[in-house]
């Protein structure tokens, strides 16, 4: 090791708390980037796993293949492996308890068909020869047929055709038991053969049979050898590449060889990273460079203000140095020395710190992951070369900026200038130079503040820049939390009570007290609900249904048919609502007022985006008149009648009614409106306005328990069985913590920010200070008192808050937009800001700053005048 190496290795001892302070950072760095890196990685691998779990390891299954097409899917260069299935056909299940499942339905696997597709056996063996069968537990469960394993099963196979079906040919799977308008069955079996089998074993219901088919699965085994040349054949492909063309490749691929019928492994795919949807590709890549480049740029900030500390320190010592002969190579040396050396303690214990945070975190949610996502496989930290390099790389690369220009300053650094600390320090009076009005409105020691941080103009600068970048990180990763927890929001049917009960009897008000007063019922809503129609103008249709093709063949003179959700609200849940979203209550009771919740999610099936937009195009106070469809023999005589005739319906208006407010809040019990539907909420007395019957009026209790299956037992015992329930908690219980489990991880992430951008902070503005002891023993020295001195610290906050937010606010911005625009390839909503989050930051940057600078100050008040006008470094 030379001897400027020396003097590196031995300033880094001397500067323990700056050394320690960078160390942590890279460390914190580090282990964020592994952690992102893992996340990613260990979910995307829990999702492959358990849809091979669930549907088996394939990318393509062609159906009906024949010996050729057979062929040449073997030899096309991007097979791996080739599974043959065949749907042999369906059986009565003699003695089947159950009538809505009278079947068995038989289908066979080859040899890689029993590896690759999932297949639990409960006991016994999969079978070896044709004449053997797996079957499933449920057909002695719930058909309660007395099979065992050695049990014989003698079957006549065939085909389920319906003449009444709308289906042409045979029904598979996924068709229900057909029945005829007398609730008889009205299917049968045809070209019924007669076979024998051997059970050798009983299996768990397959996870991919389908809950409503009408056969009971079992499983044979298929013979390649002894299959007739004309008898056609199920292939599932496992590909050996996965490339972003896996789609296009595959259709070309099936004309090529004539085949029409086949089907995609869509969730392994995607999970596999191949994704049809393009915007869905690029939200995904866009948002994780976003986020990758806010881990850079928070650790450059941290670690670069450390090093050009760290040259500003020892800029005498380099000075020396260039005396006795250092050049600039050597100088610039020293810094990337010190930088590899960080490097070399750092990125390992991150790498660790990383992992095995990632492995706690796992360990504590894995439960809930398993519950919410319904997984039958764990989460696992997953690691890959590719995560870890990756990592590394990046870590190396932000050590490396964060040196370059200090390193770019110490090679520049003469020893006359070093020795007189003349690069630091600007005593010009214009550089200096401070507005009149601060010396007037703060005072003496705001002025001399301001000059200070003036005259130390790089510390000034990389204080400012420390901050900025702060408050950058902080808001873009929250702002990145916000749009997360939104795009979620776009993808679920959101429920927000646990159970929904059906009235209309008699009875319902003794009903409804006996069930409010349960103690497990935490809230309550009862809401009469009707569905009308109404008829819009084209210019105020909601956007998106405008933009359709033959949008203008759906008008009827000129207007648009919209479905109108009608939800009528007892006055004290009305009155609460009305509160919430800005409208008066005493219109909405004594008038034909209603709130329109005007904000729609939906899905667009070609494109794959997910899109939140405005249901209609209305102002406040505008009328949408009502219709209620009726039969064309229905008042064709009454003259009072309005009616609007479509080639499907008539229609006749029950009323008109004015919009109150808009909002996008729902009440408890209502769901949010798909594309061209309207959810008003109105008063009961408004209700009863539009004359509606009780058939055209639903009453229903929406509640929220504490218990829902407690509950739900209780309902049932008090109705006995004459109302309607549903139980959504398990619906509404995962949406939840779908939520849940993405704040752990977002609001960690942004923990860690935070962290680092503290840690920025404390570090760049104590080191400045305490480069300052000179300088405050001078001010000391001339007569500035504790109090003047404080307050002077004070406004020097206040300088750096403000300069600060100027800057970090407008970046902020930006960094935000970005993000959003990089969401906006897979999910459509206006951009909002956070404003609660501004909020935070605006508070925190005055605290932390005033903090740092009040911990830091406190050090020097303590030093000895005459000791520190002695010291070198100013």
């Amino acid at each position: 090791m030379n001897i400027v190496n020396k003097v590196t290795i031995r300033h880094l001892k001397e500067n323990k708390r700056r050394t320690l302070v960078t160390i942590i950072g890279v460390i914190i760095s580090v282990a964020m980037l592994t952690g992102v890196s893992t996340i990613g990685v260990s979910f995307m691998d829990l999702l492959k796993r358990q849809t091979i779990a669930d549907k088996g390891e394939w990318h393509v299954l062609y159906r009906d293949v024949n010996p050729e097409q057979l062929e040449a899917i073997q030899k096309d260069e991007q097979t791996k492996k080739v599974i043959l299935s065949k749907d042999i056909g369906y059986a009565y299940l003699e003695g089947s308890q159950d009538e809505y499942r009278p079947y068995v339905f038989l289908k066979s696997y080859d040899k890689e068909g029993f590896q690759h597709f999932p297949i639990e056996l409960s006991s016994g063996r999969l079978p070896k020869k044709e004449n053997e069968v797996v079957i499933s537990e449920e057909i002695v469960t719930e058909a309660l047929v007395n099979y065992k394993v050695g049990s014989s099963m003698k079957l006549e196979i065939g085909k389920r055709e319906a003449p009444q079906s709308e289906i042409t040919g045979p029904l598979q799977q996924d068709s229900a038991l057909n029945y005829d308008e007398n609730g008889e069955v009205s299917e049968q079996l045809v070209d019924l053969q007669a076979k024998e089998f051997t059970i050798v074993g009983i299996m768990k219901r397959p996870k991919w049979e389908i809950p409503w088919s009408p056969g009971y699965t079992i499983i044979s085994y298929l013979n390649e050898n002894s299959i007739g040349k004309e008898e056609p054949l199920n292939v599932s492909v496992v590909s050996k590449k996965l490339t972003g063309s896996f789609y296009k490749d595959t259709e070309k691929f099936a004309q090529t060889i004539g085949i029409s019928d086949y089907e995609v492994n869509i969730e392994l795919l995607r999970y596999s990273g191949v994704v049809k949807s393009d915007g869905m590709r690029q939200a995904l890549y866009s948002v994780t460079a976003v986020i990758m480049a806010i881990i850079l740029i928070g650790s450059v900030s941290l670690i670069y203000n450390a090093f050009a500390i760290s040259v500003s320190e020892r800029s005498r010592h380099l000075g020396m140095m260039a005396s006795v002969g250092a050049t600039k190579h050597q100088k610039r040396n020293s810094v990337f020395f010190e930088g590899m050396v960080i490097g070399l303690i750092s990125i390992p214990i991150g790498i660790l710190a990383g992992l095995g945070g990632i492995a706690i975190t796992f360990m504590f949610i894995n439960s809930l992951i398993q519950n919410v996502f319904s997984v039958t496989v764990p989460l696992k930290v997953t690691v890959t070369p590719g995560s870890l390099i990756a990592a590394v790389i990046v870590s190396v690369i932000t050590i490396f900026i964060s040196c370059f220009l200090p390193a770019i300053k110490a090679s520049r650094i003469s020893a006359i200038d070093a020795i007189r600390q003349t690069a630091d320090v600007k005593l010009t009076g214009k550089a200096v130079k401070t507005s009149r009005l601060v010396r007037k409105i703060f005072g003496i020691e705001a002025e001399i503040g301001l000059k200070n941080l003036k005259r130390h103009k790089r510390r000034y600068k990389a204080t400012i820049f420390s901050l900025v970048i702060s408050i950058v990180l902080f808001l873009s990763v929250s702002f990145f939390t916000d749009n997360l927890k939104k795009a979620l929001s776009l993808q679920q049917e959101r429920v927000n009570y646990d159970i929904q009960v059906g009235l209309g009897y008699e009875d319902d008000e003794q009903f409804l007290r006996n069930i409010i007063k349960t103690e497990e019922i935490t809230d309550y809503n009862f809401i009469t609900e009707s569905t009308l129609v109404s008829m819009v103008e084209a210019d105020k249709v909601a956007d998106p249904i405008r933009e359709w093709d033959g949008f203008e063949d759906m008008l009827v003179d000129g207007k648009y048919h919209y479905n109108i959700r009608l939800h009528a609200l007892k006055d004290e849940k009305l009155q609460a609502y009305a509160k919430q979203a800005g409208a008066s209550f005493d219109d909405l009771k004594n008038g034909s007022f209603a709130i329109l919740h005007d904000t729609v999610q939906f899905g667009d099936a070609g494109t794959g985006k997910y899109t939140e937009t405005k249901a209609i195009h209305l102002k406040e106070g505008e009328e949408l008149e009502l219709f209620r469809p009726i039969d064309d023999e229905t008042n064709e005589t009454d003259e009072e009648v309005e009616t609007e005739e479509t080639e499907e319906e008539k229609l006749q208006s029950v009323g008109k009614i004015k919009v109150a407010k808009f909002t996008d809040q729902v009440p408890m019990g209502i769901k949010h409106a798909e594309l061209g539907e309207l959810n008003m909420i109105v008063s009961e007395s408004t209700f009863k306005q539009f004359g509606l019957s009780e058939e055209e009026s639903t009453p229903y209790l929406y509640l929220n328990s504490t218990d829902p299956v407690k509950t739900q037992k209780k309902i049932e015992e008090v109705q006995r069985i004459k109302h309607f329930i549903a139980n959504h908690y398990q619906e509404k219980q995962r949406d939840e913590q779908l939520i849940l489990i993405l704040s752990v991880f977002t609001y960690g992430f942004i923990s860690l920010i935070t962290i680092i951008s503290i840690a920025n902070i404390l570090n760049t503005i104590s080191t400045s200070v305490s480069l300052r002891k000179r300088e405050f023993a001078m001010l000391k020295s001339v007569g500035m008192t504790p109090k003047g001195f404080s307050r002077m610290i004070h406004y020097e906050s206040i300088f750096y808050g403000i300069k600060a937010l100027l800057y970090g606010l407008p970046l902020s911005f930006v960094a935000m937009y970005c993000i959003y625009y990089a969401l906006g390839h897979a999910f459509s909503y206006d951009f909002f800001l956070p404003w609660l989050s501004i909020l935070y930051v605006v508070i925190a940057v005055f605290v932390i700053v005033g903090i740092s600078m009040m911990y830091s100050s406190s050090k020097v008040k303590k030093e000895n005048i005459i000791d520190a006008l002695k010291q070198e470094n100013m």
